[in-house]
């Protein structure tokens, strides 16, 4: 099997006029494909470049929304998500472009994180200044649905470094 990207990743909204607003006219993703489902749904998709897609599915009974389970509750005190769920969605964007990017959404109402973060390996896993350990900066903001996104830049490529932790398994108690 040989992966070759994301095609697309679908996601729920709670209204699609309002999410194809915000997805073209925000963020500048084109609508490219819509498909009327059969029981009265909406599945769209958006560009989101690279050969991408992100898609959404409408239906007029879909369930709530349940933040702190299947999306994020507030970041970044309150970032869990249960298991299953989708925690946020990263697109790639230029490093010279994220201040950019914060101004835009912040003058559009977006809700936004009000900085830019820059990542790194530190215990605490961000630092207040940009260093040469910092791996990846990011914008960090909710859509209409309260799905959380982030506009990441890598600062430099991975190496074999990079891995050095050994994967957590859960415990099981008899």
């Amino acid at each position: 099997m040989k992966i070759t990207g994301v095609n697309h990743l679908a996601l729920v909204c709670r209204d699609m006029a309002e999410t194809v607003r915000f997805y073209t006219e925000i963020l500048q993703m084109p609508l490219v494909k819509t498909v009327a489902l059969p029981d009265g749904g909406q599945h769209f998709f958006f560009d989101c470049g690279g050969g991408s897609c992100l898609a959404f599915f409408w239906w007029p009974d879909v369930p709530p929304a349940a933040p702190g389970v299947a999306s994020v509750k507030a970041f970044p005190a309150e970032a869990k998500t249960a298991v299953g769920s989708m925690n946020h969605v990263a697109f790639s964007v230029d490093e010279a472009d994220l201040d950019t990017c914060l101004e835009r959404l912040q003058a559009a109402g977006v809700p936004v994180f009000p900085m830019v973060v820059n990542h790194d390996d530190s215990e605490m896993g961000v630092a207040r200044k940009l260093h040469p350990g910092v791996f990846v900066r990011s914008v960090y903001f909710t859509d209409p649905n309260g799905i959380m996104m982030e506009l990441a830049a890598f600062t430099r490529a991975f190496g074999p470094g990079d891995v050095r932790h050994e994967p957590a398994s859960a415990t099981v108690s008899a």
